[in-house]
């Protein structure tokens, strides 16, 4: 499966709403430690079908990250 970009539009469908367990990773396209861990967030969500896999841009959805109080990134969260 692909990780999905998740926005403040449709967070509650992909995310609070979904019938499996998720992985939210909040990252920014200028973030070091984010970019090194991005191809093992991708290598997780082509492997492991029973767990979507989100990711949030903090830069772009500056809301969401204080909903969630992601004061660093990458930040994971999982939920259920």
């Amino acid at each position: 499966m692909q990780e999905i970009n998740v926005t403040t539009e449709n967070f509650e469908t992909e995310v609070l709403k979904s019938n499996q367990p998720v992985l939210v990773d909040f990252w920014a396209a200028w973030c070091g430690p984010c970019k090194m861990l991005m191809p093992v967030i991708e290598e997780l969500a082509h492997s492991q079908e029973e767990i979507k896999v989100c990711k949030v841009n903090v830069d772009e959805e500056g809301p969401l990250a204080m909903q969630f109080k992601v004061m660093t990134i990458p930040t994971l969260i999982a939920f259920k």
